[in-house]
């Protein structure tokens, strides 16, 4: 399974830069296409798994100024 992140940034909110570091510590990578980051999920995980990290994500960027869309899929 893979969480797919696309972030929104917005000029008045806080660095981009800033925004990738808290991702990347809660196991994001970088990625180049449609999506801006996935994460990989090991092969236990569920659909509940998948909309606790959800709001870890939420948690993770409250007060930055951004959007986000996730898409998980097998």
């Amino acid at each position: 399974m893979k969480t797919f992140l696309k972030v929104i940034f917005n000029s008045e909110g806080t660095k981009p830069s800033e925004i990738v570091g808290r991702l990347r510590s809660l196991g994001f990578s970088l990625i180049k296409g449609e999506q801006d980051m996935v994460y990989n999920w090991p092969d236990s995980a569920t659909a509940d798994d998948a909309i606790w990290f959800a709001d870890k994500i939420q948690a993770t960027l409250q007060g930055f100024n951004v959007y986000f869309e996730l898409e998980t899929m097998d």
